[in-house]
């Protein structure tokens, strides 16, 4: 009966917001006019207006696997053959607790605030107000910092990955003028109102990531190895730990989960999503990235992106084409919760006027342009961001926010959501939290900052900051 209740309270606010969209189109008085309309809902609800456990689970594997899909044979060859596999499986049986451990802070978040009577009907929640309404502004200010700079530098990597794919198939310009034009073109995500309105985007891009990851595969079977081929990795220190956090940034794409779950109708059925998309993702990432690295061996340690390598063919083309469409989409997914923070801070987020919304947003993809112009690391960026942000934005801090909610008796006996059975209760829920502190902070942060840095100055001294076109191909 309780968890019954639950689900009426959290779900309560989506129903009133679905009949208020209705207006009084679906009243039976408008004769044609009101079938029309009642078309044109059908329509909208199809393609733009999700908010069910499928839109949720499309909106994780989607944000999940984007350019970083291109990077990982890259990982392969500086981590191994075993390390990469174990890594990759590692990372995702990780990144989905943690991922289950936002979705439980924000349920009981949720939860005490709609029993204040507290409506969020023109209010997208996030994760630093979970932080704030649980544990106070001190956390607050701690998520805010990291998730705002983890999801600015996700979106300068999103273009980054942009210029440097389209560049395969038209080299007419260099990179980095390709970067200004997508940087143009990224910024059309400021009309997308929330993540409700992904549902044909989400399911498009899983498509395009979905074959491109088998485009990969293939191609790289029937390529074959390459004369001479060597599989030397692990042989760097600072190599093995740069692959392992690019990893780390791979299954760390949850940073978004907050916004994911308030756009369902149902929150509480987020629990085990993320780790069902987890295990397709796997089924993406495992075979591209083991292809490539078993075809072309230490060559991939000069070319972080799996295309350089294929001969160009109709194939090749279809996959940079498809996964410079997911790219815009993931640029939305990384912008969007920076668009509702803007929006809060100059106080026009509960406004109803989408063009206003949208203008106040354009000021948020100017720096994401001019990082992604100053820093055009394909691949190295990835394990620095991991490192260093994504470590506590996704790993470190969810577990220590869980831990210190949970912390005081009465909140464990009031509790909405509790432990999973086969977890051992509270203590090994407490001791599976300690252990993900422990290894990130150690291993991810510490291991992963020093390596990622050390890769990321080299870049830098080798290419210089502003590079035109990194690691193009020499003209003849």
């Amino acid at each position: 009966m309780a968890s019954e209740k639950v689900e009426t309270i959290v779900a309560g606010n989506y129903m009133e917001m679905e009949r208020e969209g209705g207006g009084d189109a679906g009243d039976g008085r408008g004769g044609d006019a009101g079938t029309a309309s009642s078309r044109g809902k059908a329509l909208s609800s199809l393609f733009w207006h999700g908010g069910s456990a499928y839109d949720a689970w499309f909106s994780c594997a989607s944000n999940q696997v984007a350019q970083v899909l291109l990077t990982l044979p890259y990982s392969f060859s500086q981590l191994g053959m075993v390390s990469g596999i174990l890594f990759q499986l590692f990372y995702g049986l990780m990144g989905s607790w943690t991922a289950y451990l936002i979705s439980v802070l924000y349920v009981e978040y949720r939860t005490r605030k709609e029993r204040e009577k507290v409506d969020f009907r023109n209010h997208v929640i996030q994760w630093f107000e979970v932080l704030d309404g649980l544990l106070g502004k001190h956390w607050r200010n701690i998520g805010l910092f990291f998730n705002c700079t983890f999801l600015l530098f996700g979106s300068v990597i999103q273009l980054i990955a942009c210029a440097s794919n389209i560049y395969y198939i038209n080299d007419k310009y260099d990179k980095r003028t390709w970067t200004y034009i997508f940087g143009a073109c990224c910024a059309t995500t400021v009309f997308i109102p929330s993540f409700h309105n992904y549902r044909i985007w989400s399911f498009l891009g899983l498509l395009m990531t979905t074959y491109t990851a088998w485009y990969l595969t293939i191609a790289a079977i029937a390529h074959g190895q390459v004369e001479g081929v060597t599989h030397s990795g692990p042989n760097k220190m600072v190599l093995y730990f740069t692959g392992a956090t690019n990893i780390l940034y791979t299954f760390g794409g949850h940073a978004v989960t907050v916004e994911i779950m308030h756009a369902m109708w149902k929150p509480q059925k987020f629990k085990l999503i993320y780790l069902l998309a987890t295990l397709y993702v796997l089924t993406l990432t495992l075979p591209s990235a083991s292809a490539m690295y078993w075809a072309f061996g230490d060559t991939l340690l000069d070319h972080s992106n799996a295309f350089s390598l294929l001969p160009r063919s109709g194939f090749r083309d279809a996959a940079v084409v498809l996964m410079l469409v997911h790219q815009f989409i993931t640029f939305g997914f990384a912008c969007t919760p920076l668009y509702f923070v803007w929006e809060k801070l100059i106080g026009v987020h509960e406004t109803r006027s989408a063009a206003v919304r949208a203008a106040a947003r354009l000021p948020v993809v100017v720096p994401i342009w001019f990082l992604a112009v100053i820093f055009p690391f394909f691949g190295p960026i990835n394990s620095t961001v991991g490192s260093l942000l994504v470590s506590f934005t996704v790993y470190i801090i969810p577990a220590l926010a869980h831990m210190a909610t949970f912390a005081p008796p009465a909140a464990r006996e009031n509790a909405v959501e509790r432990p999973p059975r086969g977890i051992g209760g509270w203590p090994g829920m407490y001791a599976v939290n300690c252990f993900v502190v422990a290894w990130v902070l150690v291993v991810g942060f510490g291991f992963g900052g020093w390596a990622s840095t050390v890769n990321f100055v080299r870049q830098v001294n080798t290419f210089g900051l502003f590079t035109k076109c990194y690691q193009c191909p020499p003209r003849h």
